[in-house]
């Protein structure tokens, strides 16, 4: 297995595991996206792995993007996409998307393990894995709106696919923390196990279907996903823009301000 600067890589059988290491809030940026694609594919490559597990240290699964700074990432987005140009403000969500889509091109099962917060485009990683296992105090939120923002990383596609386009609709319209219990009750979570059993539980689900064989699940996996990677990249490119429109207005500025200061936002409709 190779080594990466923010994820650990394993191989536990025919079970490959990358665990995110940011804690304790494991923000994401182009780099971390890119290392997990990076992996995904050398599972991919490794005829002994069957599925995988995504899980993360500290107490959030993954607490959505973090586009500090920008010249750091401005850099990240040159090393990812040589032809690319990340001058623009949101140069960088354009070449994150084009490494969250390698993510969904990955060819074997992957199980997430949601044992904390998955929100704004950490649920977006969430749902990229085909099934998750979470816990009562995990905590998932499509929380742009509350931004003044557009939901982003596929979700406009993934989210209604996974629980219907009306629980979907309400949990952009409202930005509102779902449950671990309400996410295993709309069918966003598959098992809902003790905090300190979410990763054994995950495991043991990747195992199970490891057990299978592996040139069936390849087979039967790309029938069920068929199509997937090119709606989310045709979804990222629509978010891009609105997300783009949005960036610009004073909503969004006071979106974040509010977020930062742990107050309710003032929104003004420009």
């Amino acid at each position: 297995m190779s080594t990466y600067k923010d994820i650990g890589v394993e191989k536990v059988g025919h079970v490959g595991t990358i665990e995110i290491r940011r804690p304790p809030l494991n923000f994401f940026d182009i780099s971390l996206i890119n290392q997990i694609a990076d992996a995904l594919e050398e599972f991919d490559r490794d005829i002994e792995i069957r599925s995988s597990v995504l899980s993360a240290q500290g107490k959030a699964f993954c607490a959505g993007a973090n586009f500090g700074d920008p010249a750091r990432q401005a850099q990240e987005a040159r090393e990812a996409d040589k032809k690319g140009d990340p001058a623009d403000s949101l140069g960088p969500i354009n070449h994150l998307y084009i490494q969250a889509v390698r993510i969904f091109r990955a060819k074997k099962p992957i199980v997430a393990a949601v044992q904390g917060a998955a929100i704004g485009g950490g649920l977006g990683l969430a749902v990229s894995a085909d099934f998750r296992v979470t816990c009562p105090e995990a905590r998932f939120s499509a929380n742009f709106t509350k931004l003044g923002f557009h939901p982003g990383f596929g979700l406009t596609v993934t989210l209604p696919e996974l629980i219907g386009k009306n629980n979907a609709e309400l949990m952009f319209y409202t930005s509102r923390r779902v449950t671990g219990e309400e996410a295993y009750k709309w069918g966003l979570a598959n098992e809902l196990v003790p905090q300190d059993q979410v990763k054994p539980a995950a495991m043991k689900l990747a195992g199970e279907i490891a057990e299978c064989s592996p040139l069936g699940l390849l087979s039967t996996r790309a029938t069920m996903r068929a199509g997937l990677a090119d709606r989310v990249m045709a979804a990222t490119n629509h978010e891009l823009a609105e997300q783009t429109r949005l960036r610009a207005t004073e909503d969004f500025k006071e979106g974040v301000k509010a977020t930062e200061e742990r107050r309710a936002a003032n929104f003004r409709g420009r």
